[in-house]
């Protein structure tokens, strides 16, 4: 008995770290190489139309970011996180295994001029879609590194996942420029064949690390997912829409866990408030103080979670279009391709490697803020200075306006001179431009990241909950998702409308005939109607919790000082 407790006390902890990290850091290489050269795959190999091929990696991309959303239910409430990343690897393995045999198999491909047959699309779409699904097991990652620190109460527990964070954030950082550099590179140099070869064995070695450490992982047991407790809410709540509310600060007739400080519900949203009225104590309560019947009462806690996310929604949905501006990718990858891209005469940068230079300028900006910025802010104003996380987002919003103006910009120059050197009808020939005119684009769209991306993760963090702090990540991915249909959206109608009457498409497959230089004015327009929906959206909120928490915490340290 006492080995057996002795086992179980060993499980977890600092030991667990190297096997997780090491399964998300080899899926993460894996994954997002295919990205970057998937629309010179679909153009070049299945010879799809421009419009068509973005429209599927849009797609691909929502279908990727939705996945979590569903993987995060399906682990907190039947199988488990374990099981979850286990699935999750195996199913992307499976889906770049089927991706790599489209590359060696003839009888899978469309012939040249001619267009893919529904049987290989079919094969071609089961692919992307099995490594969506991987996509959204993987997601559990870092909260299953959070597991393995059970006790969270011991500082050393505490300090090991800090340690865990740090290691997994610099790790993917590291991943995502392997997989932008070296594995683009193969891709571009080496064939189809083995740079989509190169995935399943690089996720072969992700899930025998993972499996590995199967006996030392903490493995905690499915419970109730904070998604089916938002659903009870306003299941509860409709069905009780005719109940009348009890008196003001009658906590006594408001349901609540045990020992909570939340008695009785906030009047914001007020007719939420009906999911926990006690209609009969003795019939609704059983005798530990937990609900008999889950569906038919709630807790003000759960009630108020949902408040909180409702709260949140519009500042959230400013986002989308966010989205929208940092998937145009693919778009710069064939803009990359017509361009001179020699760094010296014997080596050019392969077109899908130009998107690692958006990390490099993400890791640039983060390093001048907090080490130069926010210090010098500091020393001016002769104290502490914080740029607040509302206002990063609306940074990170303006910096996209930018981004999308430059790249109409160089887009118009680029196109003028290809037409004057006589490439007008011949989407093959590479433009006397050198290519690092797109890091102009490259380096605001790493700006506007670094701002948006960072300031909606520490919104969320603060505005919500404790119990809340996994639904920051599910709405951020939830966001992109959503960008990314807004954008096949966009795409499809400004495709639709150009090309009537015959008329060259805006967004032509041969770059120099299109007109992607107006595209990207469109874009730009909806990207500064949407940063006026912010403003309005941040005026409409009002102050964010962090600010009074900090003034709370900066007191407290002053008092403590005293």
């Amino acid at each position: 008995m006492e080995a057996s407790s002795s086992v179980a006390r060993r499980r977890g902890g600092l030991i667990t770290m190297p096997f997780i990290i090491a399964n998300e850091t080899l899926a993460k290489v894996a994954m997002v190489g295919l990205m970057p050269n998937m629309v010179l795959y679909l153009t070049e190999v299945y010879n799809l139309q421009v419009p068509k091929a973005a429209n599927a990696i849009f797609f691909w991309f929502a279908a990727s970011n939705f996945a979590p959303l569903f993987a995060a239910f399906v682990a907190d409430s039947f199988i488990g996180r374990f099981f979850s990343i286990a699935f999750g690897s195996f199913f992307s393995f499976l889906g770049m295994t089927l991706l790599w045999i489209t590359s060696m198999f003839p009888e899978l491909r469309p012939k040249a001029s001619q267009s893919a047959t529904t049987s290989q699309m079919a094969f071609l779409v089961s692919s992307l879609g099995l490594i969506s699904i991987g996509a959204g097991g993987l997601s559990c990652s870092i909260a299953f590194g959070a597991d393995q620190v059970n006790n969270k109460a011991n500082p050393k527990n505490q300090k090991v996942l800090e340690t865990f964070i740090s290691w997994y954030i610099a790790s993917q950082a590291f991943a995502c420029l392997l997989a932008l550099t070296l594995l683009v590179y193969a891709q571009d140099h080496l064939g189809w064949e083995i740079g989509f070869g190169i995935p399943p064995g690089l996720m072969v070695l992700s899930i025998v690390s993972f499996l590995l450490a199967s006996p030392l992982y903490v493995k905690n047991k499915p419970h109730s997912s904070l998604f089916t407790g938002f659903a009870r809410v306003i299941v509860v709540a409709f069905k009780n829409r005719k109940l009348p509310f009890p008196p003001h600060n009658s906590a006594a007739k408001y349901h609540h866990n045990k020992g909570s400080d939340l008695l009785v519900p906030s009047n914001k949203l007020r007719f939420l408030n009906r999911a926990c009225i006690i209609k009969n104590s003795e019939q609704d309560i059983n005798p530990d103080g937990t609900a008999a019947n889950p569906w038919s009462l709630c807790t003000t806690e759960q009630v108020e979670e949902l408040k909180a996310i409702i709260k949140v929604l519009p500042l959230w949905s400013t986002n989308i279009i966010m989205t929208v501006i940092t998937t145009q990718s693919s778009f710069r990858v064939l803009q990359a391709k017509t361009m001179n891209r020699h760094l010296t005469s014997n080596f050019q940068i392969p077109p899908g490697s130009f998107n690692a230079f958006t990390m490099l300028f993400l890791f640039i900006t983060v390093g001048i803020y907090d080490r130069i910025i926010i210090p010098l802010a500091s020393k001016i104003a002769k104290k502490p200075v914080q740029i607040s996380a509302k206002t990063r987002m609306g940074i990170g919003l303006f910096f996209g306006v930018l981004d999308l103006v430059a790249s109409a910009i160089i887009e118009n120059k680029r196109r003028n001179r290809a037409i004057r050197q006589g490439f007008a009808n011949n989407p093959k020939g590479v433009v006397d431009m050198s290519a690092m005119w797109l890091l102009v684009h490259l380096g605001l769209v790493g700006i506007a990241e670094a701002f948006n991306a960072i300031g909606q993760s520490e919104f969320y963090y603060s505005e919500f909950p404790r119990t809340m702090s996994s639904i920051g990540s599910s709405l951020y991915c939830l966001g992109m998702g959503m960008g990314n249909l807004m954008a096949s959206l966009i795409l499809s109608v400004v495709d639709g409308v150009t090309s009537r009457r015959g008329k060259k498409s805006w967004v032509s497959s041969n770059l120099n005939e299109g007109h992607y230089d107006w595209y990207f004015w469109v874009l730009a327009v909806i990207g500064v109607v949407n940063f006026v929906y912010y403003l309005v959206c941040s005026w409409a909120y009002g102050p964010s919790a962090r600010t009074g928490s900090m003034v709370h915490d900066e007191r407290s340290e002053v008092d403590g000082e005293e």
